[in-house]
């Protein structure tokens, strides 16, 4: 739990605002981010890094609300997308174009000649196939490609497997030993221009020296271009600076600054880094109610009106988000949980399946979790401002949640609830 979310007279509250009343005011599932905790984070980037020439770009894929881009947008943030969509949205919340870059392994025609026309700041190119789709595409609008090719450093990242990207075995960047003859190549193209280099080995890093062993890497290529006259204006070392789910101790802003800066040292290029989850992910929660509590033969179920489709990271990467009452009370002596029966409001203290009403086994929110809670019961999943949202979805035909910016003491609703009509409003019977 971090200051922005706190108890207050056994209250869970979001800066000084009950999560009770919003979740009465705005219903459930819902999430709720603190605009403050939004501010600081980036404001506490842009500290660490103010000794030098460098663009903060907020990796959107982390969560895509208009809301949170444009606050991002107004402090001066750019943006790290990996899709045209993504551009649309930045380009829909005031970001500005020449502030983007533009990540990711397929790159569609559409996305690519989308991105010249907007005139962004850099396409990171992944492959050989996809610098040579994008002169093509560059000259067929008369334009020039600011690239940087993203480059696989073969570096362990030490994060869970699904969300490392550095290693020779992932699908992502150019192989490290084959990168200085694609960027001659690169060089040599009549609509490509070389600006800079990038580099990211994956999300959730909760030590430092992945993140100097990268930047050492990258370094030492960029100092071989030189020798072959190949001059870089900017180098890109990617984000995945990672927060406190559990028990992580992931190092400070600061302290991540200082050893990137430290590798750069008597260095000229401009900077890029691109957090997203530190930004976003203890910035925000969800809040669910308790419709049932059940007792099985081996497990008590705490079965709540959030499910996968709102946040699926504890179903994808059996990932743990601590979960809180959002009004505590004292544990009764029950011997039973408290009826779902709406008579009996005792609450025992018990370990609880938290799950959702999605039919799959995997539909859960946390495992024995140590609760005292009744049916009708608000929870507060924590740390759900990163990769909740934005990876949820529509399964069982289930609308996707409210969305809630706490800001200057007062609640916006920054996203309508989905409606059931909504979901199928685009289908058509034959």
């Amino acid at each position: 739990m971090t200051s922005y979310f706190s108890y207050q007279q056994d209250q869970l509250c979001v800066e000084t605002m009950p999560l009770a009343e919003l979740a009465k005011r705005f219903g459930t599932p819902c999430y709720v981010y603190s605009q403050v905790a939004l501010a600081d984070g980036y404001r506490e980037f842009a500290e660490a890094f103010k000794s030098r020439e460098h663009l903060i770009c907020y990796a959107v894929k982390a969560n895509p609300s208009l809301a949170i881009l444009n606050l991002f947008a107004r402090l001066g943030a750019g943006f790290d997308i990996v899709s045209g969509g993504e551009l649309q949205r930045v380009l829909a919340a005031g970001g500005a174009a020449n502030k983007v870059v533009f990540s990711g392994v397929g790159k569609t025609v559409a996305e690519m000649k989308l991105a010249l026309e907007a005139e962004i700041l850099c396409f990171n190119v992944e492959s050989a196939a996809e610098l040579e789709r994008l002169n093509e595409v560059a000259g067929s609008l008369g334009k020039i490609a600011p690239i940087s090719l993203r480059v696989n450093p073969n570096v362990d990242a030490k994060t869970h497997p699904y969300i490392s990207t550095g290693l020779k075995k992932n699908k992502f960047g150019v192989a490290y030993d084959e990168a200085r003859a694609l960027y001659r190549r690169a060089a040599a193209m009549p609509h490509i221009r070389v600006t800079g280099m990038d580099c990211h080995i994956g999300s959730q890093l909760t030590e430092v020296s992945p993140f100097v062993a990268a930047a050492e890497k990258v370094l030492a290529l960029a100092d071989q271009l030189a020798e072959d006259g190949i001059v870089l204006e900017h180098l890109d070392l990617g984000g995945g600076l990672g927060i406190r789910y559990k028990d992580e101790t992931p190092p400070s802003v600061a302290e991540y600054a200082e050893a990137l800066l430290g590798a750069l040292a008597g260095r000229r290029e401009k900077l890029i880094v691109e957090p997203g989850r530190r930004l976003v992910g203890n910035a925000g929660v969800l809040l669910t109610t308790i419709e049932y509590l059940k007792q099985g033969e081996e497990k008590s179920f705490a079965l709540v009106d959030a499910a996968m489709n709102d946040l699926m990271r504890p179903a994808l990467y059996d990932a743990y988000h601590e979960i809180l009452p959002v009004i505590r009370f004292e544990p009764s002596p029950q011997s039973s949980p408290a009826s779902g029966g709406g008579g009996e409001r005792e609450r025992q203290l018990l370990n609880y399946e938290v799950v959702g009403p999605v039919c799959e086994t995997g539909d859960f929110i946390g495992h024995d979790r140590e609760l005292a809670v009744a049916a009708g019961d608000v929870l507060a999943v924590m740390s759900a401002g990163a990769y909740g949202m934005s990876m949820s979805s529509n399964y069982n035909t289930r609308p996707r949640a409210a969305e809630v910016l706490v800001r200057e003491g007062d609640a916006h609703l920054i996203r309508e609830r989905e409606t059931i009509r909504s979901l199928f409003a685009n289908e058509r019977v034959v």
